[in-house]
């Protein structure tokens, strides 16, 4: 783990990749942020984030007139729809069914065939038992190296890594032509912040569980050669007491130097993950992230967006911009399921579920009056999340998970809201005989409907769209820009022109 331990004291660290200003500003479990959202010099391309001032929303963060952003890397390029390559034998990652699917739900895939693009546009995948060459001094902070890959693939590998309240998540990838390539990835249900909610502290069996999981994470870094990374940990790790000695606990037995994301850096990375998924027509968008301990929401404005750049798939920056408010909710599926149960939910249940979260956006709502802000208006809402992608895949009908079908999916509320009430007629076994859900989320899927529920009642939208992609695609997206080692396809089929 020496090599490990040694990449991830270099990255993220000062410079590039950093997480200076994006943690906390203050350590302590449970004190709540300032009510007002100061000015923010936070460009995302940068990585160089001021610490969250506002749960409760506020006004918008504007760029510092001395802050430098990067050119734009395009977030268009972000094809997650149908990964270029995921290694077979990943722990977590979803192999398509070979079921034809038979649904009226489009997303990115239906539109290439409806633009005429074939599969031939995409990058050619490579063998998944690509492994790198390790040599000493190989993750020095001050120099860069090559490592040899077969195939003579010397393209960099990047990390990001997102350890949160229900789940821990990693992700490897190089740069392609279209944004990413995913080369590996893995996912546990790790339950870090369970009874967070009554002790305040993380417990042991739940920090053995993710030590565990992690030290998968830390194999499979030093295995695919990571030197460029950003290892994040979200909502349990911040209002734990003793979230901070867990960190430090896992630096030692894993060598992973995980720091903790503050909340807005959560919700922004969020955006930037999924930017290429929002439809650049509508007035306005809520991109919504409901996380196990947290829920992060943001509304954007695209009026804030040039007409110019709303000719196709917004870019990063132009969704950083267009960003009006934003507000970190401390009510995840894992704290509202230890609230009120999550096995045996009866109607009265679920329904005290959504009106506690509907009074906890009551605030966000007051000081931003969106209700009226958005009448006469189109808008829709894109969520990032477990729940999200569940209600799609069972509205969908799937025998097993595909985020190929998943992924980039419109939902009419209307049918958003029968599989949210059909799952609450279920019984907890029911639940978990349906492929979608399984027995580690069965006693949780509950409690993200009535946040879903909640935010459709709050602000009623015609469509909703469905990301199963977030804030490892913003981090990864935020390094590869860094670096310049992404470009803009608009940029790149303008030169093809003029040739």
């Amino acid at each position: 783990m020496e090599a490990a331990a040694s990449l991830c004291r270099a990255w993220p660290g000062a410079g590039k990749g950093s997480l200076k200003g994006l943690h906390e500003a203050e350590g302590a479990p449970g004190v709540p942020e300032p009510p007002n959202l100061n000015e923010c010099p936070l460009t995302i391309p940068q990585g160089q984030c001021c610490a969250a001032s506002n749960a409760g929303g506020g006004e918008t963060p504007q760029p510092s007139s001395s802050s430098k952003p990067l050119r734009d890397v395009g977030a268009e390029n972000l094809d997650l729809g149908a990964p270029e390559h995921v290694p077979a034998n990943v722990s977590g990652a979803v192999q398509p069914t070979q079921t034809p699917r038979q649904h009226h739900c489009s997303n990115e895939a239906d539109k290439r065939r409806q633009h005429g693009l074939s599969s031939g546009d995409r990058p050619r995948s490579r063998p998944s038992n690509q492994r790198s060459q390790q040599d000493q001094g190989a993750h020095d902070r001050h120099r860069r190296h090559s490592y040899p890959r077969q195939g003579g693939d010397t393209r960099e590998v990047y990390g990001a890594l997102d350890l949160g309240t229900n789940n821990c998540r990693l992700l490897l990838a190089r740069p392609s032509r279209r944004g990413f390539q995913v080369i590996d990835a893995f996912s546990r249900i790790i339950r870090l912040g369970e009874g967070v909610t009554q002790t305040g502290a993380l417990s042991e069996a739940a920090m053995r569980r993710t030590i565990d999981a992690l030290r998968v994470c830390a194999q499979k870094i030093e295995r695919h050669g990571v030197k460029r990374a950003m290892l994040v940990a979200t909502e349990a790790c911040r209002v734990a007491s003793n979230g901070a000695e867990f960190l430090a606990r896992v630096s030692e037995s894993t060598g992973l130097n995980i720091e903790i994301l503050s909340r807005e850096g959560e919700a922004r990375l969020a955006v930037a993950g999924c930017a290429s998924l929002i439809d650049p027509l509508v007035d306005n968008v809520l991109v919504f992230d409901i996380g196990g301990g947290s829920s992060e929401l943001i509304w954007l404005d695209l009026a804030k967006v040039g007409k110019d750049a709303r000719g196709g798939v917004l870019s990063r920056t132009a969704v950083q911009n267009a960003i009006v408010a934003w507000t970190s909710l401390p009510v995840g599926v894992v704290s509202l399921a230890e609230t009120f149960g999550g096995r045996f939910v009866s109607e009265d249940v679920f329904n005290a579920m959504v009106e506690y979260v509907r009074n906890l956006l009551g605030p966000f709502e007051a000081q931003h009056k969106f209700a009226e802000r958005l009448s006469g208006k189109t808008r829709h809402l894109l969520g990032t999340s477990g729940t999200v992608t569940t209600v799609a895949g069972v509205y969908l009908g799937l025998p097993r998970y595909d985020r190929n079908q998943v992924d980039g999916c419109w939902l009419e509320s209307t049918a958003a809201r029968d599989v949210v009430y059909d799952l609450l007629g279920r019984t907890y076994d029911e639940r978990v005989a349906e492929p979608c859900i399984g027995r580690d989320r069965a006693d949780l899927v509950l409690a993200g409907c009535a946040i879903l529920e909640a935010l459709m009642q709050m602000w009623p939208s015609p469509r909703l769209r469905v990301a199963d992609r977030g804030l490892r695609e913003g981090i990864l997206m935020q390094l590869m820009g860094e670096d310049r080692v992404i470009r803009s396809g608009r940029r790149r089929r303008r030169r093809g022109r003029r040739n």
